[in-house]
């Protein structure tokens, strides 16, 4: 009985040590840095408040989870956005930012941290007007120079047809010259007619006249 009591306290004891050593652990690790952290607002990613967070003293990033509250408000002070939170950017160790977008306009943006120390930051931010993109979803094209035509082979020509006419070296006979010898052709012929048939009928008289004379 008595050894169950005192493995009882001795459980107990341990447990309370190790309470007290987590306790401990936070204002230690603060006290390290610094009691307050620094907070820059470094501007606007696609609307996003961006922020830099690290503490103040040493200028060390803030291993834990920031808790903070992110408020915006316009010049005139007719416009208000926020609270937000921050949350930690992926691939950094000291970039904090919104998850809210802010609309175009001029900002006056407010930050306090609250946790894991104190922490405060002021800045004005510009989020610019983006065009919309055209119907269809995509980027218009760009304009620029028509590109150079691409020189093809040249087609070679088709050879001239030959001329159907004689060349100059043999000359045609003219159509007067061959249309002379035709007629001189067919007068020769009639003279040798009508010469034959003046020699058929004077032998013809002759032979009748020699007859006659016989008789």
């Amino acid at each position: 009985m008595p050894t169950r009591l005192a493995l009882r306290a001795f459980t107990g004891l341990g447990f309370l040590l190790t309470l007290c050593a987590g306790t401990l652990a936070f204002p230690v690790t603060a006290q390290a840095h610094g009691d307050t952290v620094k907070v820059e607002v470094t501007g606007q990613r696609d609307g996003h408040i961006t922020t830099k967070i690290t503490w103040e003293d040493d200028g060390d990033a803030v291993e834990e989870t920031v808790a903070a509250t992110v408020n915006a408000t316009s010049p005139d002070g007719t416009r208000a956005m926020g609270p937000w939170r921050l949350v930690r950017d992926p691939g950094t160790r000291t970039g904090w930012s919104t998850a809210e977008v802010l609309t175009p306009g001029t900002w006056k943006v407010t930050v306090d941290v609250g946790f894991p120390s104190l922490g405060h930051g002021e800045g004005e931010i510009a989020v610019p007007v983006v065009d919309p993109l055209p119907p269809g979803g995509t980027t218009p094209p760009v304009t620029g120079p028509a590109p150079t035509p691409t020189e093809s082979a040249p087609v070679p020509s088709a050879p001239a047809p030959a001329s159907a006419t004689p060349s100059s070296a043999s000359p045609a006979p003219s159509s007067s010259a061959a249309g002379d010898g035709a007629d001189r052709t067919v007068w020769w012929s009639v003279i040798g007619l009508a010469g034959i048939s003046l020699a058929a009928v004077a032998a013809g008289l002759l032979l009748r006249k020699a007859r006659a004379g016989r008789s």
